[in-house]
């Protein structure tokens, strides 16, 4: 039997041969860095890794709830409540465990709110997020007092033999518990949303969600669970802060994080893999800036030049950063396309 028809060409698979070129410029560099001082390269790295966990934690958050159809701009808000709750926990309690686990519903409450804002009452969801962003900031300032004592903060678990390995050894091998759960979660997420049945549904009510409930998907109820899992993910992101980075709390102290978790998302095209590169870059920045402003003094002659320069203008390098990867990649990002619209059953 002879067969009919015509074969399919076979897919094309299109290399990203910018993003690899510059992964592997930065990886020659960090290798050049490393043999010529492995101390500073360690520690830039580390800073890498620990600044981007707030960021992704926030990222995935907004993933949730994007990729079901809910826009949320309320991150930063849900990050500062939830770092004030958790500090709050952690000096009532003296429970670190318990004080994470108060942050993370904390966030999941205040994800709870934006929702119910957003598909009950149908409120325009970028006001629901800017509400909860002021309403974040007044209700911490107001209740926040100084001079409040904890049992301190979360300490490194290290890996033996792993953290032993060059380079990578002390970056992804020797951290506090809520740095290795982000890195666990990039890839939880990433198989929920791609390879499981809860994935293909929120994509599905994300880009479609007519379509969606005429084959028996409840559209709002699996928004509502959503956006819950994305504000516990921001209130995780909160109790990093104040839990294992800092120890205390302190009035604004998410600094924009919340908006840059927004920015690597767009980065990132909605999917966990990209946001946390776009998260290692800004963390990258962050940590180089910092360890710039701790060395000024100490740095070769052929880099004297770096130490003249205003702290203020190296401290601004992630954020300027920041915009330059929005700048040229969200004009190429194409969001859901039922995100921000409410949804209401025909």
């Amino acid at each position: 039997m002879q067969a009919t028809g015509t074969l399919a060409r076979p897919t094309r698979v299109r290399i990203p041969w910018v993003g690899v070129t510059v992964g592997v410029v930065i990886i020659g560099l960090i290798l050049i860095a490393y043999v010529w001082d492995a101390r500073i390269t360690t520690a830039v790295l580390t800073a890498t890794l620990r600044q981007s966990t707030p960021i992704i934690l926030g990222a995935l958050a907004g993933i949730m709830c994007e990729r079901s159809g809910i826009i949320n701009i309320g991150i930063e808000g849900m990050m500062l409540i939830a770092a004030f709750m958790g500090f709050m926990f952690n000096v009532w309690t003296g429970n670190l465990l318990l004080a994470v686990t108060g942050a993370m519903l904390i966030g999941g409450f205040v994800g709870l709110l934006h929702a119910a804002m957003s598909i009950s009452l149908k409120v325009d969801q970028i006001i629901s997020g800017t509400v909860i962003n002021i309403m974040a900031v007044g209700f911490t300032g107001y209740f926040y007092q100084q001079g409040l004592t904890t049992e301190g903060k979360l300490t490194s678990i290290r890996i033996p033999l792993l953290a032993d390995i060059p380079i990578i050894g002390p970056v992804f091998f020797d951290n506090p518990p809520i740095t290795y759960a982000a890195l666990g979660l990039v890839i939880g997420v990433h198989v929920l949303l791609y390879h499981t049945r809860w994935g293909l549904r929120t994509r599905a009510i994300g880009e479609h969600p007519g379509a969606a409930d005429t084959v028996g998907i409840r559209v709002n109820p699996m928004r509502y669970a959503n956006v819950i899992i994305g504000g516990m993910f921001a209130g995780l992101a909160g109790g990093f802060l104040t839990l294992e980075a800092v120890g205390t709390f302190e009035r604004g102290m998410t600094n924009g994080r919340g908006f840059v978790s927004l920015a690597v998302m767009i980065f990132g095209k909605w999917t966990p893999f990209g946001a946390w590169g776009g998260a290692l870059l800004f963390g990258f920045a962050n940590g180089l800036q910092t360890q710039i402003q701790f060395l000024q003094n100490q740095l070769p002659d052929w880099l004297a030049w770096v130490g003249q320069i205003p702290t203020q203008f190296i401290g601004m390098l992630p954020y300027v950063l920041t915009i330059i990867v929005l700048a040229g990649f969200v004009g190429r990002a194409r969001p859901p396309a039922a995100i921000g619209k409410v949804y209401e059953k025909e």
